[in-house]
This record gives structure tokens, C-alpha cells and sequence, in this order.
């Protein structure tokens, strides 16, 4: 819950009518679903467009297909501060989940008042979260000039990205290059539970996990069931589940250290899987995320010495561990960092810092620009998911921190 702050500069009252207003623009039967390059998402960006305009920002769709809204500074070489999140879901989940960063960069556009010296844009990202095409941050990571050229040949639904990019208003083939954005903002649900458990606020991120993806091979033998006794077999199935199990084990050895660490077991299939055979393969997939570089590594070491320990000790093959894709960690600007711990003092906010280990858009702009983040709580730290749910006092306190960072930024950067 927010602490009690009165007189915020941000009207809590349009924000929450806005985050209702957009929650129902969703598939019929389906609460909070608009996923990227459906007509509810379109629907959706149409809405949002009006409600920039109102607001008195001139609107368009940028190469990569990403909404902005525009409103200029007084001084045309300033360059621009850029603060947004997203607006498409996940499949039945996504009340707040990007939502609340755009709709509370629109209250900041708002509530802003005279011009500031540099332009302030706020943007909605095109399909951050996972589209039809399997892949995420479309729009972030076209801006940032980082999305692979091969992505707009992936085919979903009879469509390639680079349709679908078309279709949204933009010019995948054409991204210019952009050096005028000095610094980017975004504010975001938690999804997770240390806000709430610690009673707080605000969270300023530090950094974004870097996200490693890495896939494991068990090799057994095929036997009948009920013939072949316990001691003469390579069960596939039996290795695979102490090896789950000591993952486990191993990451929640890691995750004692002072930064973030996470792995997950999040993908696990048998064969044959016929109830009177012999598992003779199994096939595992790692989720693992970490802040703080070394210990990824550390965990990938430590997994492969696992693997073998587990082979030896049961007969049976297992490949060595496969990295499927490995991003590293984001470390934010401390700059900015600075600016949102002295924006939620100002605005009496209880603050603490603390790692992302989901995925963001931020992640792709700091390729490019002083980039970070402010974290609201959720409720009971739950996500993607049709309970997810933010109040309002903790949205637009979240919101008054923005501006005021927005503010500070216009005065420090060049």
C-alpha cells in the first residue's frame, strides 16, 4: 500500500479511469488480453493515441512500430527524455503490466505544466512481452537498432514480423538512428513480493537479469516395465529428477549472495512416455537469471560437473549442458539511479534499490541512452496472471516520482 502522501502532482483519479478504460479493450471471455498484432492490441493503440492527443502530444508510429507522443522543449538541441512501457499482454493477464508505465508517463505529460527544455516523448513499445512470432521487445529493441534483421522473416499465421510491423504503422526496413534521446524512464509493476513484504513504495532497479537458457539431454535404455527389475535399468526419467532436484538445490545455493540469482526447471518432456516402458530420454530446459555476471557462470560450471556426478552415478548418458541463448545482465545509470532515490525522498516515498529479474524494454534502451527504472508493488507479488492487480494510491505515487525525476533530469542533463 502507498504511504500517505497528500497533494501529489498526479491526478489519481484519471489514471485509474485511463488503466479501467484500456482494461477493457480485451478479447471476449478473455480479462486483460491484447497480445501484440491481434485487432484488440490495434484497438487498443487507437485508444491510446486519442488519449495522447488529448493530452496535447503530437502522436505518430516510429519505424520499429512503437506509439509516441510528442511535446516539444524550448530548446530544439536539448535532445529528449523518453518515459513508457507497454500496452500489449500476455495471453489472459495483463491489467497492469505495462499498462501502468504508459499510462503513468501519460499522467507525467499531463501534469508536467510549462515546457521543460527538452522535448519529453512517451512511448508505448511494440510487443514486449512474447508474440506469436516467439520472440519479445520487438519495438525496444528496433529502436535500439539491436533487433536481428532475420526476425522480419519469421512467419506466424501466414504473416512475417515485417508484415505485421507494416500493418501496426511502421517501417521495419527504415529505423533511423536516433542520438537525441539523452535519457529513458520506465515505470513498472514489480511482479514480485519484496515491496509488498517490506512495506515500501518504490523500488529503484539497479539492473536487469541477464537471462541464460540452457538445455539438457538424458540418454537411457527403453525395458519393459514389469519385467525389467529395478536394478538392471537406465531409467532416463529417475536421472533427470535428481538432476532437477540438485539444480535446485545448486540455485538456491547461489541466491544466498547479496545479488539476484533464479533457476528454473521450466520445460521437462519423457520418451517414450508410455506407462509399462522405461523412460529412455529426457529432455530438461534451464530458465536461469542472474544480476550479477560471475554467478551465472559459476552456475554453469557447477552444472556441468552436476551433470557428470549424475551420469556416473546412475549409467546413464547425459549430454553436456547446451546454452540455448545467453543475454547478459544490464546495469542502469547510476545517474539516474541518484535522481529516482532523491525523486521518492521528495515525494515521501519509501524506497529501496533492488534487481529486475524479469525482462524489460529498459534493458534495450540502455543500449543507447541513461536508462532505469521504478518498481510499484503488486499485490501479493502476482504477475501474468488474471489477479494481477496494482492500487492506484501506489500507481500515482509512482507517477509523482517520475515526474519529479523527469524534472530533475531536465535540469542536470546537458
Amino acid at each position: 500500500m502507498a504511504a500517505p502522501v497528500r497533494n501529489l502532482p498526479v491526478n489519481g483519479d484519471r489514471i485509474a479511469e485511463d488503466i479501467d478504460a484500456l482494461a477493457a479493450i480485451t478479447e471476449p471471455g478473455r480479462p486483460y488480453t491484447r497480445r501484440a498484432f491481434t485487432p484488440m492490441f490495434l484497438r487498443g493503440r487507437a485508444w491510446l493515441a486519442r488519449r495522447f492527443h488529448a493530452a496535447g502530444l503530437v502522436t505518430h508510429i516510429d519505424a520499429s512500430g512503437n506509439l509516441i507522443g510528442h511535446r516539444p522543449g524550448t530548446d530544439p538541441k536539448a535532445g529528449t527524455i523518453m518515459i513508457g512501457s507497454h500496452s500489449d499482454t500476455v495471453p489472459d493477464g495483463g491489467r497492469f503490466d505495462g499498462v501502468a508505465g504508459v499510462i503513468a508517463a501519460l499522467e507525467v505529460a499531463r501534469s508536467l505544466g510549462p515546457q521543460l527544455r527538452h522535448n519529453i516523448e512517451i512511448v508505448d513499445f511494440l510487443a514486449e512481452e512474447v508474440s506469436i512470432f516467439g520472440v519479445s521487445c520487438v519495438g525496444s529493441r528496433g529502436l535500439a537498432m539491436v533487433r536481428p534483421a532475420e526476425w522480419l522473416d519469421r512467419k506466424a499465421d501466414n504473416s512475417t514480423l515485417r508484415d505485421c510491423i507494416v500493418e501496426v504503422g511502421g517501417k521495419p526496413d527504415a529505423q533511423p538512428q536516433r542520438k537525441d534521446i539523452k535519457a529513458f524512464l520506465e515505470l513498472h509493476i514489480e511482479q514480485g513480493p519484496v515491496l509488498p513484504a517490506e512495506n515500501l513504495d518504490i523500488g529503484v532497479v539497479t539492473a536487469i537479469a541477464g537471462i541464460t537458457r540452457i538445455e539438457i539431454i538424458v540418454e537411457g535404455r527403453a525395458d519393459h516395465a514389469g519385467t525389467t527389475p529395478m536394478g538392471h535399468r537406465l531409467d532416463a526419467l529417475a536421472a533427470a529428477s535428481s538432476l532437477v532436484i540438485a539444480i535446485e538445490q545448486l540455485a538456491e545455493l547461489i541466491a544466498e549472495g547479496p545479488k539476484h540469482f533464479a533457476a528454473t526447471v521450466g520445460e521437462f518432456s519423457i520418451e517414450p512416455n508410455a506407462a509399462n516402458v522405461v523412460p529412455s530420454r529426457a529432455r530438461l530446459l534451464i530458465d536461469a537469471r542472474a544480476e550479477y555476471r560471475p554467478d551465472m557462470e559459476r552456475f554453469m560450471a557447477e552444472l556441468a560437473v552436476l551433470t557428470e556426478g549424475i551420469a556416473s552415478a546412475t549409467g546413464v548418458t547425459i549430454q553436456p549442458p547446451l546454452t540455448i541463448s545467453d543475454n547478459p545482465p544490464t546495469a542502469l545509470d547510476p545517474d539516474v539511479l541518484d535522481i529516482l532515490d532523491q525523486s521518492a525522498s521528495a515525494v515521501g516515498a519509501r524506497h529501496r534499490r533492488m534487481a529486475s529479474g524479469a525482462g524489460h524494454d529498459t534493458a534495450w534502451m540502455a543500449r543507447i541512452t541513461k536508462a532505469a527504472m521504478i518498481f510499484i508493488p503488486c499485490r501479493d507479488g502476482r504477475s501474468h496472471s488474471p489477479e494481477e492487480f496494482a492500487e492506484t494510491a501506489d500507481i500515482a505515487l509512482g507517477a509523482a516520482v517520475l515526474l519529479e525525476a523527469v524534472k530533475r533530469l531536465d535540469a542536470k542533463l546537458g
